[in-house]
């Protein structure tokens, strides 16, 4: 390192060296995106495999002539558009949200202080970092106040290492306690961060289990498809049928097994989610996080920014033993302002009791495992922070006093005078004063943990803090249970967490470390668990939850790793994304059946065609009213409405309940319709006709049920979509190659199958629903 730089660390760089660097191309780069190019949108959702099968088979009927038999690919043209727009829609409110929370990063150059953006550090830039931030570039400490980090994503451990001038950081470490000056020595990409994306996030989260199913509902597809398409062709081919005939009749098989519908729906639903959640400040970094919260039976809670607002009021300093009040209030002024952090807590004691001049010869920034800090100077040596922390046993009158003090709500915090500043406890302590906090509780929180507790949805608070105070203030939320709380300081090094979870909702004095192993033992127990948290302590909570949410206002590092990020800090905004996420997975799992519905009896017809005589039962324009007027139109309205109940996990088993009776019921009458067209010589055209008629009404009685609970707009449209294919029969007859109905000796076959279909739907469901379907393990 060049020591003109070593010798410029109360200026920093100056603006023509800054400008020779971005001229040099020694700038970084920002993070990646959360979200996919318009051209990657674009790509993936046009060059998919059922789109080139539908290419393919559009391409096998233009040799046929038969051009109106191609409208098929219209409707996949305009669901892959409808796809395009809803997540381009959905990628510019996520990337607009990603500028708002983006934190800004502090550098020194020309001897002032600036708040740039990531993109903007160029190599040998002063970083002044500080608690809670994460390392955007690789660097070399300059000048450090009891720096900490967090190198976990290089070592795999979270234990904070302590570092010195001159040690080097690399990108992607965070700033667990202290601060100090680095200097940018690897940007862009050769920086460790650029090389490990998203360092931060050490672990994946459990897949979506609604995409999962659906993926492997398109795997078996995929080699399902063209040996069954293959395998109908020939058999036609063989039969002597033309080659047309043969052709028409492969292409009608093979789109309707295609549920090409269900993945633009799944996709849809969740960026739909995304941009509505956006306009609600909710920042949406993994689409998949939706269903995941959504699923959610237990939200931990961590007191700061969601019980309470996190801004902290300095109320008194309370003296213990012979000293003095102003010499109390002295002294802790005088180590606050030695420490110099920047937390709430520093914050409000300096605010309340000013900022002396002071020479500490040794500082002990705060530190969410250590939960305190110090500072030595000439004569003596002081810490503050919990008292559990700072006395191997707090003496009985003191911790009586505390109790005292936290039944009011209070927060307290000891001043001790110590005779050094070892770790993990400082040696000696005398108590000198008890500091007291008061948190103010958020404006609508009793609102929002009543909501939580009317959907199932259990809440515990982990917390740093004293438990008495933290189970005082959940109280005065009316946080359910409150009054069973417990001390993590006094456990024991090995305690059973399943235990514990299973007899306590609030926990305070909870270490980083212990707060993971809360979220885990909850999920051990059968839960799915969101973490909510603002600070580098919640950091290994919000790695092991199902789902993590963080404020805004909250740490960089924080925000990095969660799922989702409140925009404005206001936690009553978790009320809209669980209701966002459940009407996103409820109403895929309702319209979900509609679409295998197609896919179900298209491969059984397929399988049986291929070994009868006659020829396959539709030509590819017969299914457009069924595949538009019973499934697209209708579950495209059907996936915006209002559904907020709890998730059951439950989706194959809903969707087989559905889809299993429609789809043998349409088999069975069509067979019988095949039976009796031999039995009066019915042509090709008529039979078809018929069977479309009958399919139709076997997916209009399912989308009737997948419409439940019915209200007036789900019985109009409905309505609607039975009149418009009625109309298809009346005027349409031409266009979809039907034949016209209105002939008496016809109706005297299809009356009575269209009188008996309603009935046996219901008959069959229910003995398929409740008997059969509903032993298997679909999951």
């Amino acid at each position: 390192m060049s020591e003109r730089y070593l010798s410029a660390i109360e200026h920093g760089l100056t603006s023509k060296e800054v400008d020779q660097r971005l001229t040099a191309g020694l700038k970084n780069e920002p993070l990646p995106p959360l979200t996919r190019s318009v051209k990657q949108i674009f790509r993936d959702n046009l060059l998919t495999l059922f789109n080139c099968i539908n290419v393919l088979l559009a391409g096998l009927v233009l040799l046929t002539g038969s051009y109106k038999n191609m409208l098929f690919l219209f409707v996949v043209i305009v669901n892959t558009a409808i796809g395009i727009f809803q997540e381009i829609r959905a990628k510019r409110q996520v990337d607009k949200l990603s500028l708002l929370s983006a934190t800004k990063v502090k550098v020194r150059r020309d001897g002032q202080t600036l708040a740039i953006a990531q993109d903007e550090i160029v190599q040998d830039d002063l970083l002044l970092v500080t608690r809670g931030e994460q390392l955007p570039v690789d660097g070399l400490v300059r000048e450090t106040s009891g720096l900490e980090v967090d190198e976990s994503q290089i070592t795999g451990e979270a234990d904070p290492v302590i570092k010195g001038a001159g040690d080097e950081l690399v990108s992607g470490s965070v700033i667990l306690g202290g601060h100090g000056v680095v200097q940018a020595t690897q940007v862009g990409h050769g920086s460790f961060i650029k090389q490990m994306a998203r360092a931060a996030k050490q672990k994946r989260r459990t897949p979506s289990q609604l995409l999962t199913i659906i993926n492997r509902i398109i795997k078996i597809l995929t080699f399902t498809i063209i040996p069954l398409g293959a395998g109908l062709f020939i058999s036609t081919m063989m039969r002597g049928e033309s080659q047309n005939r043969a052709i028409l009749g492969t292409v009608a098989a093979m789109v309707g097994m295609i549920p090409e519908g269900l993945v633009l729906l799944t996709s849809v639903a969740l960026a739909a989610g995304a941009f509505t959640l956006g306009r609600h400040q909710v920042l949406v970094r993994e689409l998949p996080a939706i269903e995941a919260l959504a699923r959610v039976d237990t939200l931990c809670l961590d007191k700061t920014g969601t019980i309470t607002s996190g801004k902290l009021v300095f109320e008194r300093v309370e003296p213990w033993g012979q000293i003095a009040q102003k010499a109390v209030e002295d002294r802790l002024a005088a180590l606050v302002t030695a420490i110099d952090d920047d937390n709430e807590t520093a914050q409000a004691i300096k605010a309340a009791l000013g900022q002396p001049d002071v020479q500490p010869t040794q500082v002990m920034p705060f530190s969410s495992s250590r939960k305190w800090s110090g500072a030595a100077f000439a004569d003596h040596a002081e810490v503050m922070g919990a008292p559990e922390f700072i006395f191997t046993t707090v003496p009985t009158d003191l911790q009586a006093r505390i109790q005292s003090l936290a039944q009011q709500g209070y927060r307290v915090l000891v001043l001790a005078e110590v005779a050094a500043l070892t770790t993990p406890k400082p040696t000696a302590p005398k108590c000198l004063g008890l500091i007291l906090i008061t948190d103010e509780l958020r404006p609508r929180a009793k609102a929002t943990f009543g909501f939580f507790a009317n959907q199932d949805v259990a809440l515990k608070v982990i917390s740093g803090d004293n438990p008495v105070t933290v189970a005082s203030i959940a109280k005065r939320a009316e946080i359910q249970g409150a009054e069973r709380l417990v001390d993590m300081s006094q456990v024991g090094d090995d305690p059973n967490y399943d235990q514990l979870v299973a007899d306590y909702t609030v926990f305070g004095r909870v270490t980083p470390q212990q707060k993971e192993q809360l979220i885990k033992a909850y999920q051990r127990d059968g839960h799915t668990v969101a973490m909510t948290g603002d600070g580098v302590n919640d950091l290994l909570a919000l790695k092991q939850a199902d789902c993590s949410i963080a404020m805004a206002s909250g740490s960089e590092a924080t925000k990095s790793l969660a799922d989702f990020v409140l925009i404005d800090s206001n936690f009553d905004a978790m009320v809209q994304v669980l209701n966002e996420g459940r009407r996103v997975i409820n109403n895929i799992e309702r319209v979900a059946a509609l679409y295998l519905i197609k896919t179900m009896y298209s491969v059984a017809l397929t399988l049986i065609f291929i070994f009868m005589s006659h020829s396959y039962p539709f030509e590819p324009i017969q299914l457009t009213p069924i595949s538009s007027l019973m499934v697209g139109i209708p579950t495209f309205f059907l996936a915006l409405q209002p559904d907020y109940t709890r998730i059951t996990g439950r989706f194959m088993k809903q969707v087989m309940e559905i889809a299993v009776p429609a789809a043998l019921c349409v088999v069975s009458y069509i067979m019988i319709i095949m039976a009796l067209g031999s039995h009066f010589n019915l042509n090709f055209e008529t039979t078809a006709t018929l069977s479309v008629l009958m399919t139709g009404i076997f997916s209009l009685n399912a989308l009737l049920i997948a419409a439940r609970p019915l209200n007036r707009f789900k019985i109009g449209l409905v309505a609607l979509m039975a009149t418009l294919f009625v109309l298809v029969f009346l005027f349409g007859g031409k266009i979809f190659s039907l034949i016209n109905l209105l002939d008496w000796s016809l109706a005297m076959i299809y009356l009575p199958l269209m009188i008996s279909a309603y009935p046996v739907f219901i008959i069959l469901q229910n003995g398929l629903g409740k008997r059969g379907l509903s032993r298997i393990n679909w999951r």
